[in-house]
């Protein structure tokens, strides 16, 4: 609104000028240059705000917060990129058109439009960065190898796609710090995407025990705690030996939940109640250190050393609480 109005203003004064005041051709030519100006920016300005809040209107009718979140997170993604794309190629075209209206400089907006020649062929080798985050930007909206709330990992870093932009995309970390990776990244690397097909993800916790650990016990009582918690989707429920080495065994435990924030709750739930339960119940469960000695017995009776151990006189040394600077 305020652009057409000044671009009214603008070409109602070069002839209020003209006619009333006999003002100079230059000032009229460049008022009025001015006016065309301002009206090519108005224009330009209004179509692309219409579309970025249609777009948005479109996106907040999806029901993100709902449990089976796929098809609005997919929609939303789309949408999004789509929005800022649009956005940065409204700008770009309502640029070129200004320019095209200026006389002198008519040749570079022409040149915007056509984007051609050994200029453009140089400027897109400068803006080689941005131009493979603007096309990976493209082929996310369509592709769609992460969207919005999606749980990944990437650079060993567990968290959910919280914003997906035109060059970058912001993972929210489970602690909450952020990580910023360019768009082409998820184009050129590999990452997990624990959300890919569903929002239901599967969590696994392990502990490490004793031998005498209660295995079936263990797993009764692993389903008696996801039976007592709503974070637990009732669909994948195992719980297994998957290690036995040295002193102490490996047991894990799997449990599915509808979304991973809710599984990572499910996780620590799991973990901490199995925990107290085996503190509780069977102590004897919790990991142990054990040592083996064996005695030898000399001719004449006496007790030795052990066998295979060097014997060692342990006997205090006074000399070690003195002053050791003392001679």
């Amino acid at each position: 609104m305020l652009f057409a109005l000044a671009a009214v203003v603008a070409l109602a004064v070069p002839k209020f000028l003209g006619e009333r005041l006999g003002a100079p051709d230059a000032l009229d030519s460049a008022l009025t240059v001015i006016g065309r100006i301002l009206i090519a920016i108005a224009i330009g300005w209004t179509v692309t705000t219409i579309i970025d809040a249609l777009i948005k209107r479109r996106m907040a009718r999806l029901d993100l917060e709902a449990e089976d979140n796929l098809a609005a997170r997919k929609m939303a993604t789309r949408l999004d990129v789509i929005r800022r794309i649009v956005v940065v190629i409204g700008a770009f075209i309502t640029l070129a058109a200004a320019l095209t209206i200026i006389p002198g400089v008519r040749q570079i907006g022409v040149s915007l439009f056509a984007s051609a020649g050994i200029a453009g062929i140089a400027l897109g080798l400068a803006a080689r960065p941005v131009l493979s985050n603007l096309i990976a930007g493209l082929q996310i909206a369509f592709t769609q190898p992460i969207r919005l709330d999606d749980a990944v990992v990437v650079e060993n870093e567990w968290g959910w796609i919280e914003e997906i932009g035109l060059f970058y995309v912001v993972i929210k970390i489970w602690d909450w710090r952020r990580l910023v990776v360019p768009l082409s990244y998820f184009i050129e690397k590999p990452f997990q995407n624990w959300t890919r097909k569903s929002a239901s993800i599967i969590g696994v916790v392990t502990w490490t025990v004793d031998y005498r650990a209660p295995v079936k016990a263990m797993r009764a009582k692993l389903e008696e705690i996801c039976a007592s918690t709503p974070l637990w989707d009732k669909d994948v429920v195992n719980f297994q030996v998957v290690e036995a080495a040295g002193n102490s065994i490996t047991v894990r435990a799997l449990a599915s939940a509808r979304t991973s924030p809710r599984a990572w709750d499910l996780r620590c739930y799991i973990r901490e109640e199995m925990i107290c339960w085996l503190q509780a119940e069977f102590p004897e469960a919790l990991p142990h250190v054990r040592a083996e000695t064996s005695i030898r017995r000399s001719q004449d009776g006496e007790t030795g050393a052990p066998m295979g151990v060097e014997e060692h006189d342990f006997t205090r040394d006074d000399s070690l609480n003195k002053n050791p600077g003392a001679k």
